[in-house]
């Protein structure tokens, strides 16, 4: 990846629906150089899809919350794929210090997210969890 991809991520991060014409004037570079770079990085698998961004209150009716995980394999693997099946998890991290793992959670009622945290719990070599529900987003 040279400077030309990252500052095209970059765009698209910033909006992913930006038309090619548009990328390859703001980068300087013509049409059909963007439309390759965007077509290599999605085989290449740095692009893994192309999706949007709600705001921070789409729906105020959900509960929204960090969950810290420590994990004891020796394959964490194993344990961010248990993680993968629960829905309530939308994002997963793996971290340093004293937690291996962050997972963002979204859930539809605090009785969701306890369940969902009971699963996490039970998955084989998580050792502890700390979960931290999000009360407020502040915009940038």
């Amino acid at each position: 990846m040279d400077d030309l991809d990252r500052r095209l991520i970059a765009l698209l991060r910033d909006n992913a629906r930006l038309p090619v014409a548009t990328l390859a004037q703001d980068l300087g570079v013509s049409r059909g150089t963007v439309q390759n770079r965007i077509d290599r990085l999605v085989a290449d698998g740095r692009i893994l899809g192309f999706t949007l961004r709600l705001g921070g209150d789409e729906d105020p009716g959900l509960v929204r919350a960090i969950t810290m995980v420590q994990e004891q394999t020796k394959n964490a693997a194993s344990v961010i794929e248990a993680l993968r099946q629960i829905p309530e998890a939308r994002a997963i991290h793996t971290t340093n210090g004293r937690w291996d793992i962050a997972v963002d959670m979204v859930a539809d009622s605090l009785a969701d997210l306890d369940e969902a945290l009971t699963l996490i719990r039970r998955i084989d070599g998580v050792v502890s969890t700390e979960t931290i529900i999000l009360l407020t987003t502040h915009k940038i």
